[in-house]
């Protein structure tokens, strides 16, 4: 394998996010009803209680708690919170569907050079946070050489890191 100061590790791709719930079955459907992940086989040497999504290119991977009710609740919709990003194809149609399903978000803008990305943050029944974007309208732009990007056109072992320039504005809706 050819050394890549770019790429040290060699890696190709995001495989999974694993994430501790109180209830595998109510994450299970939260996965699957709100973002359209479905269910795969996990591997029988695996002795603890779990389950694996797959939808969009990435795992999911649902771990029950050993102690839930130790879990931190979370209220508070924080966009500078942890959380994973899916990039949609109509933020209308997420808004509406979000609404009929109940679910609380908080809307948020990025604005650079005249290019307004949206975004729609909410939590998973256990107060992991998920963004909704359609941030492939802002490009990447690397600090160093390289060429301006969109977000699904980018190969990692081409870019250097990008540069985060952002102004955030939110809006709270219950």
């Amino acid at each position: 394998m050819k050394e890549n100061p770019g790429n040290p590790l060699h890696l190709t791709s995001l495989n999974h996010v694993s994430l501790l719930c109180r209830s595998i079955e109510e994450s299970m459907n939260f996965y699957r009803k709100v973002l359209g992940f479905f269910p795969i086989r996990r591997p029988e040497s695996l002795n603890f209680e779990g389950a694996w999504l797959f939808g969009h290119g990435i795992g999911i991977h649902l771990l029950r708690a050993l102690e839930p009710e130790k879990l931190s609740t979370k209220n508070e919709i924080n966009p500078k919170d942890n959380h994973i990003s899916f990039q949609c194809e109509s933020m209308g149609a997420v808004e509406k569907k979000l609404e009929e399903m109940e679910i609380d978000y908080v809307r948020s803008k990025v604005e650079e050079g005249g290019i307004q990305v949206d975004q729609l943050f909410f939590h998973d029944p256990d107060g992991f946070m998920i963004e909704i974007c359609n941030c492939d309208s802002l490009p990447i732009v690397p600090l160093v050489g390289g060429m301006v990007r969109s977000c699904s056109r980018v190969k990692l072992h081409q870019m250097v890191q990008p540069q985060p320039q952002t102004q955030i504005n939110q809006v709270v809706h219950p």
